[in-house]
C-alpha cells in the first residue's frame, strides 16, 4: 500500500518517528499518534491482546460508545417483541416484528458495505445513528398511543433495521482503522465480546425497565444511547477511505464482495464456513427456550431459565475474549478448527443431557466454543482483506452471521415439531464436526491475494 512521504509536522520531537507498520491500517502518522506513544510509552502489552487493543485511545473511545449504544439496542429488541405480543396476543405478529428487525441484514447489508467503501465511514455511522434515533423516538410515540398502529410499528422497525444493515458492515470495516495492524486480533476479540455483553446486559436492563416504566420509555432510552456512539466518533480522527480509479461502479460495486470471495480461497472459505455454521449449527440459539423446557425441564418463564441463558452468554463473552487473552499469539487458522471441534463435542453433549444440573456448565462451554470459533474466524477474514474492499466483504460476513441464523431457525422449526429439538441440535453438532475438515484456512502459495473484479 502506498503512503505519502512523512512530513516534519507529523512527529513530536520528544517521541521520534512512529513505526509506520504499527499504524492503523490505511492511515498515515499524525501528531496524535506521537502523543499516544508518549502517554502510553511506559506501558507495554503483548501485541494482539485485548489489553494492547484497549490501550489505544481511538479504539477505546469508539469501543465504549459502541458498547453503550448496543446495550440500548438490545434493551429495545427484547422489549419490542414482548410489547408486540402484549399488543396483539399473536405469535405471527411477533414473528413479523422479528423479521422486520433482522430481514434488512440480508436485503441491505450489501448496499451498506458498498457505501462503506466509498464514503467517510465515520460520517456514515453517525448519519445512520441519527436516523435510528429519530425512528426510535417515533416508535415510542406510536407505542404510547391509545391504539398503536401495528402497520406503523412494523414500518418503523423495518426502517430501524435498514439502518442497522448499513451500520453493521460499516462498523466492521472501520475496526482495522482504530488500532495498529498488529493489535487487530485483540480489537476483533473485544468487538465480539461487545456484541455478547450487550446481548446479556441490554435485555436484563430492558426487562426491568419494561416492568417499571413501560415500552415507550424504553424506546426513548434506546434513542438516547445512540448519542454515545455519535459522541465517540465525533471525538476521534480516522483515515479517509481511499478510492481506486479501477473500482467498479453502480451495481457491480454492490456485489463486488462476492467476486473477492470467489477469487481468494481463504476469504471465500471463511465466508462459506460461517454460512454453513450459522444455518445448520446455530438455530439452537433461537430455539433455546424449547431446548431448556423439553430436555431439562427448565421453564422459559423462570429465573432458572434466566440463569441458564446467562451461563451461555457468559461463555460467549469469555470465548470471544479468549482469542485476545490467553489464546493470543496462537495460530488463528488452527483455533478455528479447534473451536469447531470443541463446539461439535459440547453441542452433542448438550443435546443428549437430560439433567438440569450439568446443563448450566455445559451451556457455558457451548457458548465459549461458539464465540471462540466466530472471533478467530472473523479475525482471519479481517487480516486478509484489502481496505479498498473491506466494507463490501464484511457486508457478506454480516449476512452470513446475522442474516442466516433466523433463516436456519425458520427451517428448523417444522423439523423440531416433526421430530424433536434433540435431533436438530445433534444434526448441528454433526455439521460442526464436518466443518473441522472443511475449514482449512491456511494460505497456499498459489492463492490469489484479494482480487478486484475487472
Amino acid at each position: 500500500m502506498s503512503r505519502r512521504p512523512p512530513r516534519p509536522d507529523d512527529f513530536d520531537p520528544l517521541v521520534g518517528e512512529p513505526d509506520l507498520d504499527e499504524l492503523p491500517i490505511g492511515s498515515t502518522p499524525t501528531i496524535e499518534d506521537a502523543e499516544d506513544a508518549l502517554v502510553d510509552g511506559d506501558r507495554t502489552f503483548e501485541p494482539g491482546t485485548v489489553r494492547a487493543a484497549y490501550s489505544h485511545r481511538t479504539f477505546r473511545t469508539v469501543f465504549i460508545g459502541s458498547l453503550l449504544s448496543n446495550m440500548g439496542s438490545w434493551m429495545q429488541n427484547v422489549v419490542l417483541t414482548a410489547f408486540a405480543y402484549s399488543l396483539t396476543g399473536s405469535a405471527a405478529f411477533v414473528s413479523l416484528v422479528a423479521f422486520a428487525q433482522l430481514g434488512p441484514l440480508l436485503a441491505f447489508s450489501l448496499v451498506g458495505g458498498a457505501l462503506a467503501d466509498v464514503v467517510d465511514r465515520r460520517k456514515l455511522i453517525i448519519g445512520v445513528a441519527i436516523e435510528q434515533t429519530v425512528f426510535s423516538c417515533i416508535l415510542a410515540w406510536l407505542a404510547a398511543s391509545a391504539d398503536p398502529s401495528k402497520a406503523g410499528i412494523l414500518l418503523v422497525v423495518l426502517l430501524i433495521g435498514v439502518g442497522q444493515a448499513i451500520h453493521a458492515p460499516t462498523y466492521s470495516a472501520l475496526l482495522p482503522a482504530l488500532v495498529p495492524r498488529r493489535d487487530l486480533t485483540g480489537a476483533v476479540a473485544l468487538n465480539s465480546a461487545n456484541m455478547n455483553l450487550s446481548r446479556v446486559v441490554g435485555p436484563a436492563i430492558g426487562g426491568l425497565l419494561y416492568a417499571k416504566v413501560g415500552a415507550p420509555a424504553v424506546f426513548i432510552g434506546n434513542a438516547v444511547t445512540y448519542g454515545f456512539i455519535i459522541a465517540a466518533l465525533l471525538r476521534v480522527k480516522l483515515p479517509a477511505v481511499r478510492r481506486h480509479p479501477d473500482d467498479a461502479k453502480g451495481w457491480r460495486r454492490v456485489v463486488e464482495g462476492f467476486a473477492v470471495a470467489r477469487h481468494d480461497r481463504v476469504i471465500g472459505r471463511c465466508l462459506l464456513t460461517m454460512t454453513i455454521f450459522s444455518f445448520f449449527c446455530l438455530p439452537f440459539v433461537v430455539e433455546m427456550p424449547v431446548l431448556a423446557e423439553e430436555n431439562f425441564g427448565i421453564v422459559a418463564k423462570s429465573s432458572a431459565y434466566g440463569l441458564f441463558y446467562a451461563c451461555f452468554g457468559v461463555g460467549a463473552v469469555v470465548g470471544a475474549l479468549s482469542i485476545g487473552t490467553f489464546l493470543a499469539g496462537r495460530e488463528l487458522e488452527t483455533l478455528v478448527r479447534l473451536g469447531l471441534a470443541g463446539f461439535a463435542v459440547s453441542l452433542a453433549t448438550f443435546a443428549l443431557l437430560r439433567n438440569p444440573a450439568p446443563a448450566y456448565p455445559m451451556a457455558l462451554i457451548v457458548g465459549f466454543c461458539y464465540f471462540a470459533t466466530v472471533t478467530s474466524l472473523s479475525t482471519v477474514l479481517q487480516k486478509r482483506l484489502d481496505d479498498r474492499v473491506r466494507g463490501r466483504v464484511m457486508a457478506i460476513w454480516v449476512m452470513t452471521f446475522g442474516g442466516t441464523v433466523p433463516i436456519g431457525a425458520l427451517v428448523a422449526g417444522p423439523i423440531i415439531d416433526a421430530t424433536s429439538i434433540t435431533a436438530v441440535v445433534l444434526g448441528g453438532a454433526v455439521v460442526a464436526g464436518l466443518l473441522v475438515l472443511f475449514a482449512d484456512l491456511r494460505d497456499r502459495p498459489a492463492a490469489v491475494e484479494t482480487a478486484i473484479i475487472e
